[in-house]
């Protein structure tokens, strides 16, 4: 058996090593002959998948390691008899705390309290999910829109313009579709983005053409109330160098970028071959990641709640280096392809990133309430003192 990798998806030796011949290749590189005696293909978001790129080859197989599936040709691949998998959820976490990292950046910046903000979430699955639970056990109050969800019933949904009216902050977490009742493609467009409350942060990492970007950098220059925080770009891998700079926070593509949710989205794939080829699944993520990056903190009582949060969160993600990475490379670029080859190399070459549930916390048995803070917040006690 032949396998054709994404090269930035981990662990493939570990999981793959008795399945075949393994060969690694850029994202962006994997073509029609990359796959021509391949057996099975495995990518992340950037490598766009289609039934013609796969015709004549002998792939009955593609995993993606990631949430989204907009870079594959569904219907197509279905049509002819390829199987697909994804891996929903590998990477939420990861996301969750980029959002987090947003939060509190921005609420330093406008000198704000980001705790006192109502956040409204665009899009409530894996991810939206994930991250209201965490907020509302934050205390935060949080408004909910998933019009699919809210068509079969489900409870707790307001409508997106209810959502933007009453926002102080939105966070955008759907897929990418560009046709049928509820298309994302510049699902805030300018007039919507117009019609933001005074002092509204807006924060993207989900898909870049979910927000029509010239039209934000058109509002963005004539409102300077308003702060935006994009991970993801309309015209990926190259940024718009005006849109990044009329930006808050400007990062590459990297909001669940953490080393725990690629584990995850290996696994996950591994475990999906495994069904496809009818084969037990023998090894778990248990077993193969790695313990680098782990560590523990013990925390003096008295310490302020607010401050230790934030500093526990930023000890694990901080935002603003992934700001700083990018805006060195744009600035650097003497042309488009110099920015589009930065972008990519900032995706490969990416930090070592754990996530919070790799930070344990040790806190005073006499201030339980600190330790629920942390442990709302995705982080692991080590115990009281």
């Amino acid at each position: 058996m032949h396998i054709v990798a994404d090269e930035n998806i981990p662990l493939l030796d570990e999981f793959l090593a008795g399945f075949g011949r393994l060969t690694r290749l850029p994202g962006r590189l994997i073509d029609h002959t990359s796959v021509s005696d391949a057996d099975v293909l495995l990518v992340r978001s950037v490598t766009q998948v289609s039934a013609a790129m796969l015709a004549g080859t002998p792939v009955r197989f593609v995993g993606t390691c990631t949430i989204g599936t907009d870079h594959l040709d569904l219907a197509g691949l279905a049509a002819a008899g390829i199987e697909v998998a994804s891996a929903p959820g590998c990477n939420a976490r990861g996301v969750v705390e980029y959002v987090l990292s947003c939060l509190l950046t921005l609420s330093e910046r406008s000198a704000s309290a980001w705790q006192d903000r109502t956040v409204g979430i665009i899009g409530v699955g894996e991810v939206g999910g994930r991250l209201a639970t965490t907020l509302q056990a934050l205390g935060i109050r949080c408004l909910l829109c998933d019009p699919p969800r809210a068509e079969r019933g489900e409870q707790g949904f307001v409508s997106l313009d209810e959502l933007l009216g009453q926002s102080d902050v939105i966070s955008c977490h759907v897929p990418l579709t560009s046709s049928g009742a509820h298309a994302t493609r510049h699902l805030l467009d300018e007039q919507r983005l117009r019609a933001l409350r005074p002092g509204t942060w807006l924060i993207n990492s989900s898909r870049g053409p979910v927000i029509d970007n010239t039209a934000l950098s058109r509002v963005l220059q004539q409102r300077s109330d308003l702060l935006v925080a994009l991970d993801v770009w309309e015209a990926e891998p190259l940024v718009d160098p005006q849109l990044a700079a009329r930006c808050a926070l400007a990062t590459p593509h990297i909001a669940g970028y953490s080393l725990d949710g690629k584990l995850r989205g290996t696994a996950q794939i591994y475990q999906a071959l495994c069904r496809f080829l009818d084969v037990p699944v023998t090894l778990s993520l248990e077993q193969l990641a790695p313990r680098i990056g782990a560590g523990e903190w013990s925390v003096e009582p008295g310490t302020p709640p607010d401050w230790l949060l934030a500093k526990a969160l930023r000890q694990v993600y901080d935002v603003r280096d992934d700001d700083a990475r990018l805006r060195a490379m744009l600035g650097g670029a003497a042309s488009e392809q110099a920015s589009r080859e930065g972008f990519d190399r900032l995706r490969k070459d990416y930090p070592l990133r754990r996530e919070c549930n790799l930070l344990r916390i040790r806190t005073a048995a006499s201030e339980p309430q600190v330790a629920r803070r942390l442990l709302a917040a995705g982080f692991v006690s080590a115990g009281s003192d």
